[in-house]
Parts: C-alpha cells; structure tokens; sequence
C-alpha cells in the first residue's frame, strides 16, 4: 500500500518534493498543508519549472489550510513532512502537527539551522525522526507556481545518530527522481551548511545587499565575512566537527567570490526585504548559545545576531496569527 504523506509548510521547497514524491506514490496520498498560497493551490495545484525536471510539472496533491483539516481526511499518516520556517510560533510546529502523528508515523524536517530536532524528539520520543540537509535553487515565483534552477540534493540522516540509517533509507527510496545521500551523522552537514547560512544570510539581510556585492563593497569585506566563518567552524570544532575546516570555508568563499554581480540573495535577506520575521534563532541564535556552552568566543557573529534579532522585531512578529492559520 503506497504510503500517506502530510507536508506541513508548502512553500517553494515544500512544493517540489510533492512533486517528486507525487512520483512514487499517488498525488491523492499527499496532503500539503498551506496558507499564502492556498487559494491558488487548492484550485490549481503546483506547477514546478524546473532545469532538471523540465518546464510545466504539475503535481495536484490535496491542499488543506490546517492540520486539524488533514486529520478529517485521513487520521494517519505514515510520514509527516515539516517544510516550514522555523520560525517561533504558539502553539510551536511540534505541537501543531501533533495531532497528525501516530504510532510508526516518520517525521521528516527539511528545514535550516543547527540544534533544531530535540523539540520534535522530545515530543515524539518514539517516532522515527530524520533530520535532513537541503541545496535546491527553488522560488515560488507567484502562489502555487515555482521556478527551480541548478543544484538540487538532500542529504538524510535520523536523528539521533544512533538510531541507525533505516528509516532513512525508507524515506529516501521515496524520492527515486531526486538526489539524496544517506548519512550516519547528518549533523556534519548541517554545520556545513550553516557556514554558508549563519554567515551570508544575516550579512546579507543586515547590508540589504547579495553576496557578490558584499565582497565588492570593500577590500575588508571578504575578511570579515571569512573571520565570521572561522567562528561558526571553531564552534562546530568544539562540538567534535572537526571537518568543518578551513578548506570548507575557502570552498563556500569562492562560490560568491567567483559569482557575477549582483550575486546570490539569500532567504533571510529575502525575508527582510518582504518585512517577513527571519530564522534568526536556528540559523545565528542556536550557533552563539552553543558557543557559550562550550566556552567559544564568537565576537563577531554575537553582534551580527544581536543586529538580526533588531531587524527582525521591528516587523512586530506576532505568532499567534500566524499559528493559526498553519
């Protein structure tokens, strides 16, 4: 029997893997749960331009504007698909797609940042929790429509690391038409990615400007950026990553330095630019919190997330609105 999948959050990237999964398994298995672009999924579905899966894809899952909509379709699914921001909400996302997990139900986090699972694994100590690392030029150009160009990869992992790369495997044999790679510890490829995203995403959010006219702005400017690197990585060391490397940070430098103008825009800066609330806390937060539990100093970084939390409070947040309609 094909399995039932519930993705809760279904923006850009949200959209793209119900079009892969709609693949493997019927697109009336998977139910997407969404709320900006509701009106036009919900009558249209998902229309996905992609440079690898060609101009025009659609995929029609059953669009709801709640969980508590999906459970009155089908009381169980086998996977739960967490694709949203992780963004602070009341009730939180854990406890929002609670009553959409049942005993065997897999939960899956394609989300950012770092130290993001223990809510999840707290609250649901007995389900498979894969925790998941994702590359994918993805923008959803219009509500419900998406353009997709370059890299696409997910790597997978369960979380904990003990718990073995069963239920990864499981998960991945899904996604036979995208790229994924199964690890043992996903969390080294967190941090890898967070060299990237605790760096350029506020940097770029904070100067409103993209990555390549940052390193053209000043001679200082790629030194500061790869001085704030250095601190993400000497956290990362002090968490036993000792891969997160020099070499790592020339790699993700020379991306941008090698980039035309004006370069690539990340999300938060993308965020701020909308007036939307940032992932201030996963991605820069939980890096400068465990910096001081294990005695790291991160100066620089400090600031950058004491001038993110300021830009992000001035959008006046409020999360009970939000929570509502997810």
């Amino acid at each position: 029997m094909a399995p039932r999948i519930l993705i809760f959050g279904t923006g850009s990237i949200g959209a793209v893997y119900a079009f892969v999964l709609s693949r493997a398994v019927p697109a009336s298995n998977i139910v997407a749960v969404c709320r900006g672009n509701y009106e036009s999924a919900s009558k249209n579905g998902f229309t996905i331009h992609s440079a690898r899966w060609g101009e025009n894809q659609k995929v029609r899952p059953v669009v709801v504007r709640t969980v508590a909509e999906a459970i009155d379709l089908d009381s169980t699914f086998d996977y739960v698909i967490v694709s949203s921001k992780v963004l602070p909400t009341v009730p939180s996302i854990p406890e929002l797609i609670k009553p959409a997990i049942s005993t065997g139900t897999t939960i899956v986090l394609i989300q950012n940042g770092i130290a993001i699972e223990e809510p999840y694994a707290k609250l649901f100590p007995d389900n498979p929790l894969l925790s998941t690392v994702v590359y994918l030029a993805a923008t959803q150009t219009s509500p419900g429509i998406v353009r997709h160009t370059g890299v696409e990869l997910l790597h997978v992992g369960s979380y904990p690391a003990s718990s073995g790369t069963e239920a990864a495997s499981r998960f991945t044999k899904l996604l036979d038409h995208a790229t994924t790679e199964v690890h043992e510890d996903i969390q080294f490829e967190r941090w890898s990615k967070l060299l990237m995203n605790a760096s350029w995403n506020p940097i770029c959010a904070l100067s409103r400007s993209r990555d390549a006219q940052v390193l053209r702005s000043s001679a200082e400017a790629k030194d500061f950026v790869q001085d704030v690197m250095f601190e993400i990585a000497a956290v990362a060391n002090s968490c036993g990553y000792q891969g997160i490397s020099s070499t790592l940070i020339d790699l993700q430098l020379e991306k941008a330095t090698i980039r035309e103008l004006p370069g690539v825009e990340p999300s938060m800066m993308a965020d701020a630019l909308a007036g939307r609330n940032m992932e201030v806390e996963a991605i820069i937060g939980n890096v400068v919190k465990m910096a001081r539990e294990h005695g790291v100093k991160t100066p620089m970084l400090s600031t950058i997330y004491m001038l993110a939390n300021v830009l992000d409070k001035s959008f006046s947040y409020d999360a009970k609105p939000i929570a509502s309609r997810a």
